[in-house]
């Protein structure tokens, strides 16, 4: 008889083939012990320009690239357009509205948008940067580490601490140089923090589930578990 696959049962098969071990301090964690940052940058119409900004951009951009002595993962992310929020505040403008001709013509507007929306298929993008960071490969531990992990887990808790802060100090040293070799091509990045890092996630595993039900605000629960 074949086993029974429930919820949780199914939970466990999809972390299983997840990289991500726990998203803290603004940071991913993955299995292997390496950290990530991601940062959301802006975006910037390259045909717009003249033929000389095209050719600086380019340039700046070789530039960057060629500075680096890391890797970056770039990553464009496309969803379909969602202005439910957009059509819930019309539609409150629409029923506070004493003015009847004022109120048809945002009724009018809010069916146009919601129309134009469904037929256009329109899509949103967003463009983030992964920065990582792994660290060297940790030397034999001394007689003296051993012997402090085996008569208190605590200790070893603290040096996995200590580990984590280091690595997390010298991966947004990468961070904030990314973000100035972006600013000098006109561009805007921001590091995202914990909570945007989960929305992220949960949002790309996720997308219909997330559009359905938010994520609570981390900083909320932790309180309320207190």
């Amino acid at each position: 008889m074949p086993a029974k696959i429930t919820g949780k049962n199914r939970a466990v098969s999809t972390q299983r083939y997840l990289d991500i071990t726990e998203i803290k301090d603004n940071c991913v964690v993955l299995k292997d012990g390496t950290l990530r940052a991601v940062l959301m940058v802006s975006s910037v119409n390259f045909s717009l320009k003249g033929e000389e900004e095209q050719s600086a951009i380019i340039q700046g951009y070789v530039q960057f690239l060629n500075a680096l002595d890391f890797n970056l993962q770039i990553v464009i992310q496309s969803r379909k357009l969602n202005i439910d929020n957009y059509l819930e505040r019309i539609k409150k403008v629409e029923k506070e509205q004493t003015n009847e001709l004022l109120r048809l013509q945002t009724v009018e507007y809010r069916q146009y948008i919601s129309e134009l929306v469904q037929m256009a298929d329109i899509m949103s993008k967003r463009f983030y940067v992964a920065v990582p960071y792994s660290g060297k490969k940790d030397k034999q531990k001394n007689f003296i580490a051993h012997f402090l992990e085996s008569i208190s887990p605590t200790t070893a808790i603290h040096l996995k601490k200590q580990k984590f802060e280091k690595y997390q100090l010298e991966l947004f040293k990468r961070v904030d140089y990314v973000r100035d070799g972006l600013s000098s091509l006109g561009l805007r990045a921001e590091p995202l923090d914990t909570q945007s890092l989960i929305e992220l996630f949960y949002n790309t595993y996720n997308p219909v589930t997330y559009s359905q039900e938010k994520l609570a605000d981390i900083k909320k629960i932790n309180v309320e578990t207190q």
